[in-house]
């Protein structure tokens, strides 16, 4: 008996130290990702904290924590076995930021002046609800079949499909959501905000207030290798600055989402591995960091806030967009833009028709070329903040298509020779998710 406990004892121990080992680093992480994602959540969606728990946050190690939500002081709080409990604050018009001890909630912040239109039109253009348009040369019953199949039955979690919306010759042609999902849901695109962020970029160099093949207007890096990277390279995410990207692990990425108080710092203090537009590295901090270059474009903060959605976002009637902020009130570029999927498709038709809305051209036609042009050494897959198909990396999908693409499997998929967008949200991604065969089944619903 006493040989049994002792070896029970030598178990425990070992249990004990490698939970100390392998899992106690990543508990302010756990619980930071599962403050902020109950606090977005719940707040600007209006998503119980059951709801959101059993969705969301049912990722392996993001489950373990144990969350609560204060409504009367709208925050949440996330602790992994009642350690290191993270806390995320809610306000009106910014969203939600995970702070951390030091900051101090009582102080005055600013709100973005935004522009909501007012006119009657139909979506897209418009709020109104869509006419209905019928084409004759698309299968309908085709349509519907490859967008049912995108979805689980009732029950089930194996493709987490929670909205899809196509357009086609901007009109909206099918759209269907999941239970608890509608057409006012906002949901987090993750990283489709990156596309969001190159795109401010696009109108200053519209406004020809900024040159992006002259290097970054980055003080700190004049005395350096690094100053001769371009705005060009870190919107191609081919600086050649440090940074690893890895959401199985303890990274830059996920500490810097989780733990760093000014975002966009965390890519500009690394040092350069590369010469600029030698090698391509996905960088979620290249585009926080893109964002704090932004903010410094302008003598305020308030006019660093109205511009983002003055710019693009309200312009094209987004009006259910929130980009949220990082403690030191820069926007996460990188990951934290929510929107109805229907306000996705919008942004993707403004790209599908050359940067022209509805008669005003907001971006130059040629950065819409330039954004779905490939990266050098990226192999056809990247563009300056969108993603390719050039490199064929869905067979059956048209080689034209660029497209927003964010954790989890969110898209906004931009196909001109189809004239077409294609909007998914969802908590599944490739290969769980068979995006290939879901934009082949809608795009060869239209007979030539």
């Amino acid at each position: 008996m006493k040989k049994i406990l002792k070896l029970l004892a030598i178990v425990l121990v070992l249990i004990i130290l490698y939970f100390g080992f392998t899992t106690y680093p990543k508990l302010d992480l756990i619980s930071g990702f599962s403050a902020k994602s109950i606090a977005s959540g719940h707040f600007l969606d209006n998503r119980p904290k059951e709801l959101i728990e059993k969705t969301d946050n049912d990722i392996n190690l993001i489950d373990l924590a144990t969350n609560t939500i204060n409504d009367a002081g709208k925050f949440a709080t996330s602790n992994v076995y009642g350690l290191k409990e993270r806390k995320a604050i809610y306000r009106e018009g910014l969203g939600a930021t995970l702070i951390n001890d030091d900051f101090d909630v009582s102080k005055p912040y600013l709100l973005p002046k935004r522009t909501i239109l007012t006119h009657n039109l139909p979506f897209p253009y418009g709020n109104n609800e869509p006419k209905d348009t019928v084409f004759s040369n698309i299968d309908y019953s085709k349509l519907k079949k490859a967008i049912d199949n995108a979805f689980d039955k009732s029950g089930g979690k194996l493709k987490r499909t929670r909205a899809v919306v196509v357009l086609y010759k901007n009109k909206l042609i099918a759209e269907k959501y999941d239970t608890g999902f509608t057409k006012d849901s906002r949901i987090l695109g993750w990283s489709m905000t990156k596309s969001i962020t190159s795109s401010a970029f696009g109108v200053l160099a519209k406004q020809g207030k900024i040159d992006i093949y002259k290097p970054a207007p980055i003080m700190e890096w004049q005395n350096d290798e690094r100053k001769n990277i371009t705005l060009n390279d870190l919107l191609h995410m081919n600086s050649g600055l440090e940074w690893e990207e890895n959401y199985n692990t303890i990274c830059d990425a996920t500490k810097m989402l989780f733990q760093a108080e000014d975002m966009g710092k965390v890519q500009l203090d690394k040092p350069a591995q590369f010469k600029p537009n030698t090698h391509w590295n996905y960088s979620s901090g290249t585009t926080n960091l893109l964002s704090l270059i932004l903010r410094r474009q302008f003598k305020t903060q308030q006019e660093y806030l109205n511009f983002w959605y003055n710019a693009v976002i309200d312009k094209i009637g987004m009006t259910s967009m929130i980009v949220e902020q990082d403690m030191s009130g820069t926007f996460v570029g990188s990951s934290y833009g929510w929107a109805t999927a229907r306000d996705w498709s919008k942004f993707g038709l403004l790209y599908l028709n050359k940067g022209n809305w509805n008669g005003e051209q907001i971006l130059d036609e040629s950065w819409v070329k330039y954004t779905a042009t490939p990266t050098n050494t990226s192999e056809g897959k990247y563009g300056a903040q969108f993603w390719l198909n050039a490199g064929g990396k869905f067979p059956d999908v048209p080689r034209d298509m660029f497209y927003c693409s964010g954790y989890q499997g969110q898209m906004v998929a931009i196909i001109p020779s189809k004239d077409m967008v294609i909007v998914r949200m969802g908590l599944k991604e490739d290969p769980a998710f068979d995006f290939n065969d879901f934009l082949k089944g809608i795009v060869e619903s239209v007979k030539k």
